[in-house]
């Protein structure tokens, strides 16, 4: 509940006779703020308050605490903050009031009680009655002190104003209490804005009603975010359900906290346990401290079978990476089909960057006449980014709206599947199952890559209306059945504008995707046939290996491939930037229509040529990772807007399979034709890049 100075902590405890240890404690304090810089953060804070005109105003001060130097300075202050921070709290009141008046600060403060003082310890020792698993259930009989949390944020409402500090006069004129400051509230960790600002309150000498000084109100900030254990998103992904509950916990930020956490991205905080009481329920949430960016630290090693792949495959740029994607998905396909997409799918991964800022992505469609392999496909490699979103189609995609349930009054705002991928990966799955509304939005999400959310100012109070944006940070992967022609994309004058039929799948969405691959194989290679196979010896022998033994690359061995290679800082060399931009000159000067011109950017370019160097473990993007990078761009805008003049030989990316050296050495040599290709395209159409 709200503090009310007439019967602050402080006061008892100077009638209990512990004077002496509360001396010692504020001297303590005392050294701490000095040596800290908190002594001159007040003289600042006190500076700001000087212009105020207002008498009578509460006077808000914040201090950040390092709980280890508190403990190394006074081990008794520190178990303090640790263990009663209401009684902390008050001992820094104290302090800050006496320093206030000693050197003059602020004229026109006059109680004790005017000050009001917020604690924010920075982190807490790591040990396990410091921290607070999310995941644990029931709550609220735990000690109401600082704990540890880390969580992902699913919702989150506006920033709202709330009361921080009231004066209250007696309405009794003959009453001392009429006049001066001995009746202030201040806001209090899980306090509700009826327990600091009510018409209910009593005077202390003469029992007579209170009455606010609406003059002397101050106002602060206020931000709900619900906050999610990380493991709970797994239950929307492909990944087996727990059998563990989880629940939300509702974060309160306050003052410069707010807009301090992003919807979707992950969070360790220190905050204060509290139950909130709004009659006549009563709920547990959790007051902010402090607020740092979680990423959870790994040092992910590349296993010994991949470490003795790529010593023997180190004659040539493209054979890790080849083998690497050939034998992809041994799991639930067999080895060397659908080698482009399993490529694209492995750089999509590695570009799934966990920093929030990184503006990487590379979103891929796939056009196939077997949705059921690709489908099982992409969901076995969802498990390996490092987050995966499967996204249903009753589910909300971007963002939804619900009005707050703590009191606001205000929209809370709730995470959509692209959302709570963030950092990761959200498939899609089959769009042909999608209705023309949602495909309309899904595009709009891919060419902005922000959500926007509108919230009218009637239905939820405010004054006006709002438009808020998030960031959409995370990978998209579909699929579409081409075999299934769409009678609105056949009356379009320009049908045919590349080598695919696009199914249902309108064609500026598909153009919206960076990577399209369609999935064919030659006249030898029958995908059925090979999945009957598969399937067929899995089921006869579960337990033994299905592929020759340099083939048997583990799904833990590629999870820590990924990992590792995402953690790859990677810079470009100056021939492979030359190819790069050379390339992008000449197709713009080819594809001379402004929506094939906006298909090949450099971007693109880069990310792939990055993405195949960290696939390839390498520091560096060399000249052979821009040949992917145009490989694999060319005949993306090629299924989506026809043919340029780059003729590439057939299987340019990958041969069919890869199971001998042979093929091997073919492939080096079709890349090799491909890279000289390339280079003369670069030479005729885009010399100026070169001069």
């Amino acid at each position: 509940m709200s503090r009310d100075s007439s019967f602050s902590p402080n006061c008892r405890a100077v009638y209990s006779g512990d004077m002496d240890g509360l001396l010692s404690l504020k001297e303590a304090i005392v050294i701490y703020l000095d040596r800290s810089g908190g002594l001159r953060k007040l003289v600042e804070d006190c500076n700001v308050f000087k212009g105020a005109q207002q008498m009578g105003a509460v006077y808000r001060f914040s201090f950040d605490l390092s709980p280890s130097d508190l403990l190394e300075l006074d081990a008794s202050l520190g178990d303090c903050i640790l263990h009663d921070p209401l009684k902390a709290v008050s001992l820094f009141q104290s302090v800050c009031y006496l320093s206030i008046k000693t050197l003059s600060l602020i004229d026109h403060i006059e109680t004790e009680s005017q000050v009001n003082v917020v604690l924010k310890p920075t982190h807490l020792p790591p040990f396990p009655d410091y921290c607070l698993d999310l995941s644990e259930f029931p709550r609220g009989y735990g000690p109401m002190r600082p704990l540890a949390l880390e969580g992902l944020v699913i919702a989150m409402t506006r920033v709202t104003k709330y009361t921080q500090g009231a004066r209250f006069l007696c309405s009794e004129e003959t009453c001392p209490c009429s006049r001066g400051f001995h009746h202030i509230r201040v806001h209090a960790p899980g306090a509700t804005e009826s327990a600091t600002v009510r018409s209910d309150f009593t005077c202390f000498l003469c029992s007579s009603p209170l009455k606010e000084d609406v003059k002397s109100r101050v106002l602060g900030d206020k931000q709900l975010v619900e906050l999610m254990h990380v493991k709970a998103v797994d239950i929307l992904g492909v990944h087996d359900a727990s059998s563990l509950r989880y629940q939300s916990v509702t974060l309160f930020l306050r003052d410069e906290l707010c807009n301090s956490m992003r919807i979707g991205h992950l969070y360790r905080v220190v905050g204060i346990p509290a139950h909130v009481h709004q009659w006549p329920n009563v709920t547990w949430s959790v007051e902010a401290c402090s607020v740092q960016p979680w990423t959870s630290k790994c040092s992910p090693l590349v296993s010994n079978n991949f470490q003795n792949l790529q010593e023997a495959s180190a004659c040539s740029p493209w054979r890790f990476a080849a083998i690497v994607a050939n034998s992809f998905g041994s799991p639930v396909i067999p080895p060397g089909l659908y080698n482009t997409l399993k490529l694209g799918l492995l750089l999509s991964l590695v570009q799934t960057e966990e920093n929030p800022d990184s503006p990487n992505h590379l979103d891929v469609l796939a056009f196939t006449s077997d949705s059921l392999i690709i489908d099982r496909l992409m969901r076995y490699s969802l498990t390996l980014a490092s987050r995966g979103i499967h996204h249903e189609l009753t589910g909300e995609l971007l963002a939804s709206l619900s009005r707050d349930e703590h009191g606001a009054g205000t929209a809370n705002i709730h995470a959509g599947s692209a959302l709570l991928a963030s950092g990761g990966v959200c498939l899609l799955g089959d769009l042909t199952c999608y209705k023309k509304d949602k495909l309309d939005v899904l595009q709009s999400a891919l060419e902005s890559r922000t959500v926007s959310v509108f919230i009218p100012a009637k239905k939820y109070g405010d004054d006006v209306d709002q438009q808020l944006s998030f960031p959409i940070q995370c990978n998209f992967w579909a699929l579409a059945d081409a075999a299934s022609p769409s009678k609105r994309t056949a009356r379009c004058d320009n049908v045919v504008l590349g080598s695919v039929e696009m199914g249902s799948v309108p064609l500026q969405l598909a153009g919206a995707f960076e990577l399209v691959v369609q999935c064919r194989e030659t006249s030898g290679n029958h995908p059925l046939l090979s999945m009957t196979v598969h399937t067929l010896r899995q089921a006869m022998c579960p337990r033994e290996p299905l592929y020759p033994a340099c083939m048997q690359f583990t799904t833990q061995d590629y999870k820590e491939l990924l990992a590792h290679a995402r953690e790859l800082k990677v810079d470009m060399s100056p021939e492979a930037e030359r190819m790069i931009h050379g390339y992008y000159m000449g197709s713009r000067r080819v594809r001379s229509d402004s929506t094939q011109r906006s298909s090949v950017s450099v971007k693109l370019l880069i990310s792939l040529a990055q993405a195949h160097a960290k696939l390839s473990l390498r520091k560096q993007v060399l000249e052979e990772d821009a040949v992917i990078a145009v490989l694999l761009c060319e005949s993306s805008v090629t299924l989506k807007h026809g043919a340029s003049a780059l003729v590439f030989p057939p299987d340019a990316v990958f041969p069919c399979a890869l199971h001998d050296l042979d093929s091997l050495h073919q492939r080096d040599l079709t890349l090799e034709e491909s890279r000289k290709q390339i280079l003369n395209f670069v030479h005729t159409y885009a010399t100026c890049i070169e001069e």
